[in-house]
């Protein structure tokens, strides 16, 4: 790929140089968290990370592995900087959101580090097109804390047991209310709309379910209007991690099979409503 061999421009060296074949598999899984304008990017030696946050309620992340890249380099610990999503997607899709059968736009990505753009490569069918985006200096951003240790309860689904749901559950309801429990009714799923309550079961032994390790009972409420952005990564998965730690913040975590069967993941954390009392239940 051309793209890939063509040599830095004069001056700084880049911190972070990147290359991928097909420019959708990363703009399919930065449209799976642009729900905010700008968002925050992280690049390590593992890959990079891009984050977008609102209201301090809700947080995203994607992740995009080095190993997907066919190029990746970041000559620093790490590499941070916040962009405008909205136009990165933009540049990203510029030839369009669908190429013909077998052609592909290849990106080579470049960033020479604090105060420079984020320069994007774009080819196709022979035709190049360089855009050059703004950074700003990134925002401190909410730490959920959900290493493994503090996870009460986790339940892995199939994502179409979770689009099933959604579609039947009265999304007029301004909360969903999950119930995780080691016994019945297991995996509840609610909503209080303009037609009553709806409630869908999951049992432990569903064929949806690959793994459930429930220790406590749980009932938490979240803001539908958070957990809306996250339908569109749900679309693209075709599983699903679902935690929750003691204070009742959720994790919904999406594995993502792009169109060459590699893998990547998509993280939304959401704080909690509020507290249930047992009279309400």
């Amino acid at each position: 790929m051309p793209l890939c061999t063509q040599p830095p421009a004069s001056g700084e060296p880049y911190v972070l140089a990147a290359s991928l074949d097909n420019a959708r598999h990363l703009s399919s899984l930065l449209r799976a968290v642009h729900f905010q304008d700008h968002a925050t990017c992280f690049a390590t030696a593992n890959g990079l990370r891009v984050t977008v946050e609102d209201a301090k309620c809700i947080q995203a992340n994607a992740f995009v592995q080095a190993e997907i890249f066919q190029e990746f380099a970041v000559q620093e610990e790490s590499v941070t900087f916040r962009i405008n999503l909205s136009v990165l997607l933009d540049c990203l899709t510029i030839f369009g959101t669908t190429s013909l059968p077998g052609t592909s736009t290849a990106l080579r990505m470049c960033y020479r580090g604090y105060g420079y753009p984020l320069m994007l490569f774009l080819e196709e069918g022979g035709v190049v097109t360089v855009c050059k985006i703004n950074t700003q200096e990134p925002e401190d951003l909410l730490d959920f804390d959900f290493c493994s240790t503090k996870v009460v309860n986790k339940i892995i689904l199939q994502s179409e047991g979770l689009r099933e749901a959604f579609a039947e559950l009265d999304m007029t309801s301004e909360v969903l209310q999950i119930i995780m429990s080691p016994d019945k009714p297991y995996f509840r799923l609610s909503t209080f709309g303009n037609a009553g309550s709806a409630h869908l079961d999951y049992p432990r032994d569903s064929d949806l379910m690959e793994a459930f390790q429930c220790n406590q009972t749980q009932t938490n409420r979240y803001k539908i209007s958070l957990l809306k952005p996250s339908a569109k990564a749900l679309a693209l998965s075709c599983k699903v991690s679902i935690r929750t730690n003691a204070q009742g913040f959720l994790s919904l975590q999406y594995m993502i099979r792009n169109e060459d069967g590699q893998i990547c993941f998509v993280e939304y954390y959401c704080c909690p409503d509020e507290d249930i009392t047992e009279a309400e239940l």
